[in-house]
């Protein structure tokens, strides 16, 4: 029998050892707090289903839509930046829809990668950034993205030390599952890094608006000259609470956009359309659902970070995403990131992500996600105290 080669490049799924010890526990009749995949649980906003449930009873919804995303929702994409960050985009040839970021970024790897292409990433990231990359044949370099390590100097390092010159840069900030910000004058530096050595960049902005203490996170596009190599993908998953709506966009440099935008046409037929139209409601209607639900996950990651505080877990309030960042406690660093995680969900009954699973620059830390309410949260944190304590 001959092998699937492309699959036999993808390692094992480290969450999975973590998924199958919480469902065990659970079949057992435990009560496990799943603090592990970040899938969001607050409804999306109520004027965002109703149009989705009206758009929805026209029989001419039903039909194939465009994969590229219709012309109202393009239109309604550009908008948003223009608005935003005043930033001109083209709703013709630099914005397409996308099922979600997660299937732009896949799609857009495998249509500008070629086998043998070399591609930077940041180590840890979240794991479709470089598993894209595998999945289209390219070769796979990671750059550190560590507390007290110069990001800048790693990346010059690792441009350096690379043969053939790298074709992509891909990054994401603000950053799962870091919990990193960047200012402008980051994006800065990396677009003129970029431009000096013709790297395409690819900009993740999934968490443009999952941000606190008055911090602004900036978009790459608000750099001039970024168009010339770089591309943003956003996801609607977060700021709109739709993530299993399915539904994002990629904009920017016009070559990239095509090639994603051709081929999608050979893959799919484009987002439901009544979801594609509510998208268009959500992007262009009033944005105080935006700031409410930011809001909920602020105030979790205060109960959160207070509590973990309190029963001697040493962590930093993030300034973004629906994350947290944590290094495990020194008495059980030597176990790494999976174990402790089997230990947390046996002995606390938390589920949370091994940090091994977003990189091997992770396996010192656990994610934990913004999922459950504060009660939860500080059920959580009791049991984190008994574990502690035993």
């Amino acid at each position: 029998m001959q092998e699937f080669r492309r699959m036999k490049r993808l390692p094992p799924y480290v969450f999975a050892v973590v998924n199958e010890l919480k469902m065990e526990a659970r079949h057992r009749g435990e009560d496990i707090i799943d603090l592990g995949m970040g899938n969001p649980d607050l409804p999306t906003p109520p004027h965002i289903v109703e149009k989705l449930m009206e758009a929805a009873t026209k029989a001419s919804n039903h039909r194939y839509s465009a994969s590229k995303g219709i012309t109202k929702l393009r239109h309604a994409i550009c908008s948003w930046y223009k608005r935003r960050y005043d930033v001109d985009l083209d709703p013709d040839h630099e914005a397409v829809a996308t099922i979600g970021a997660k299937e732009g970024l896949s799609h857009l790897v495998l249509a500008t990668i070629s086998p043998g292409d070399v591609v930077l990433v940041p180590s840890p990231t979240y794991p479709i950034h470089p598993y894209s990359v595998v999945i289209a044949g390219g070769d796979l370099r990671s750059v550190p993205l560590l507390p007290g390590r110069d990001f800048f100097e790693d990346l010059r390092t690792a441009f350096r030390q690379t043969w053939p010159q790298p074709k992509m840069l891909i990054i994401s900030f603000p950053h799962n599952p870091t919990n990193m910000v960047v200012d402008l004058d980051f994006m800065y530096k990396i677009v003129e890094f970029c431009r000096k050595h013709e790297i395409w960049l690819v900009h993740d902005f999934a968490y443009a608006d999952l941000v606190f203490d008055d911090y602004v996170a900036p978009s790459i596009l608000q750099v001039s000259g970024a168009k010339d190599i770089a591309v943003e993908l956003f996801s609607m998953s977060k700021s709109y609470s739709m993530a299993g709506w399915r539904l994002g966009f990629t904009v920017g440099n016009q070559e990239m956009v095509q090639a994603l935008t051709r081929i999608k046409s050979y893959l799919d037929y484009g987002v439901f359309q009544p979801i594609q139209i509510a998208g268009i409601i959500a992007l262009n209607e009033q944005q105080d659902c935006v700031q409410n639900i930011v809001d909920v996950y602020k105030s979790r990651r205060d109960t959160l970070c207070a509590g973990l505080q309190r029963i001697g877990w040493d962590v930093e309030l993030p300034k973004a995403t629906m994350f947290l960042w944590a290094k495990i406690p020194e008495r059980w660093l030597s176990l790494g990131s999976v174990e402790f995680s089997k230990l947390l969900i046996k002995e606390a009954k938390v589920a949370v992500s091994p940090g091994l699973g977003f990189g091997e620059y992770g396996d010192e830390y656990v994610r934990f996600a913004l999922v459950e309410n504060e009660h939860r949260i500080n059920q959580a944190i009791r049991g984190l105290r008994r574990f502690f304590n035993s």
